[in-house]
């Protein structure tokens, strides 16, 4: 039985950005640098990515064997599936849900966020139900008893396309942590994910200024190389992310 896994949703049919993670920055592929990232955590036993039997996702699993990462390819619309089935497969326990576009997701967040439920009674710890870190750092942790619980209890399409959507609003069903953002990371407008064309000339310039020199580089030195670099930080700055709206 594997204690945690990190389990990553990942498509090539993105209707903004087709293909994005596989996109390269300095010939390293998104998913990859991912991975490279979540590497760095030491709670994390094993990494697997959640793709779909598409056809248009054969040349992400074949960049996947090539670099000896796990995969399961399950389907396209039910994303709670897919990530149900994904853990049952690889027998884990604990599910550590990243999704395929945040590629700068800081490793010592991750680590928090897995710590708390860890070390405490809670069925869903979160940092993003309520929006205080910047887009691209969300983690959620939960068991996958739970999941099978959640896929027991719902048919609802927007709960199946977002894996984690009845836990958070099932508050009386699963007791739940909400991690909120430090002052110095505070910054709810600020886009760090994949969504566009937009992101990934700003992603790039991130990756470049760090990469080669500080491999584990952490959302807050990110923000205060955004702070000094005003015009970089504007390059996104209008690209719109897609919320889905629900009270807790």
């Amino acid at each position: 039985m594997i204690k945690y896994a990190a389990i990553i949703e990942a498509r090539m049919c993105s209707s903004r950005l087709p293909g994005k993670v596989i996109l390269n920055v300095n010939k390293i592929p998104m998913i990859i640098l991912l991975i490279d990232r979540l590497c760095q955590v030491k709670a994390i036993d094993r990494i697997i990515v959640a793709t779909t039997k598409d056809k248009n996702n054969d040349k992400l699993c074949q960049l996947l064997k090539k670099n000896k990462v796990n995969f399961f390819r399950g389907s396209e619309k039910n994303v709670l599936d897919r990530v149900l089935k994904s853990a049952l497969k690889y027998k884990v326990k604990n599910i550590v849900q990243i999704t395929g576009d945040c590629p700068l997701i800081d490793p010592e967040i991750v680590s928090q966020v897995i710590s708390i439920h860890k070390n405490n009674r809670f069925d869903f710890v979160s940092n993003s139900t309520v929006r205080t870190y910047p887009d691209g750092m969300d983690v959620c942790v939960f068991s996958t008893k739970n999941l099978i619980k959640t896929s027991n209890l719902t048919k609802n399409k927007h709960d199946l396309e977002h894996v984690t959507l009845f836990m958070k609003r099932k508050n009386k069903l699963f007791k739940q942590c909400h991690i909120m953002a430090p002052q110095s990371l505070h910054l709810p407008k600020l886009g760090l994910t994949l969504d566009e064309e937009r992101d990934y000339k700003l992603i790039k310039i991130i990756f470049k200024k760090f990469w080669k020199k500080r491999k584990n580089f952490s959302c807050l030195d990110i923000v205060k190389f955004l702070n000094s670099n005003s015009k970089i930080m504007q390059l996104n700055k209008l690209v719109k992310r897609n919320i889905i709206p629900f009270k807790i």
